[in-house]
């Protein structure tokens, strides 16, 4: 189970698409594993495993070169006019990555929204998130800690 502030989210929520706001948009949630999660509302193309930068009113877009703002990954087909939880700390083994990321890589925001590379280019890196893999089926594990993106070059 999980918890939102006190109260517990039913098995199975953390990967919902809601209809309707079910939760408070922008509380943040753990699983038993200490993974934790915000609730946000959705944008137009979003697939599970997507990368998102979201707005201070937990509003997604497909993160893509020079976003600002905080970093989450998609835990459903979150898409415009619904709702659902984006992966903001712990270990996720479905986030999107472009052909030939390598283990180990630091992430980088790319032209493919809502995909990362390890190609690095200067004020796109997702600082917070470190790939654990290499790409396999367009996906990696990746490791978060809080990820922002912020189009400063390091």
């Amino acid at each position: 189970m999980a918890y939102v502030t006190n109260r517990t989210v039913p098995a199975g929520a953390l990967t919902n698409v809601d209809t309707e706001a079910k939760y408070g948009v922008g509380e943040i949630v753990a699983d038993e594993n200490g993974n934790q999660y915000i609730y946000g509302i959705g944008v137009a193309s979003c697939v599970e495993g997507s990368w998102v930068s979201l707005d201070e009113e937990a509003q997604a877009s497909l993160l893509a070169a020079n976003a600002k703002g905080r970093v989450g990954i998609a835990m459903g087909a979150i898409v415009a006019s619904t709702w659902g939880f984006f992966q903001v700390y712990g270990k996720s083994v479905t986030a999107l990555a472009l052909t030939g990321f390598a283990d180990n890589a630091d992430c980088y925001a790319t032209a493919t929204a809502g995909s990362v590379d390890d190609a690095i280019v200067a004020g796109d890196r997702v600082k917070g998130a470190i790939g654990r893999s290499a790409v396999s089926g367009g996906v990696i594990t990746v490791e978060l800690n809080f990820p922002i993106v912020d189009d400063m070059a390091d």
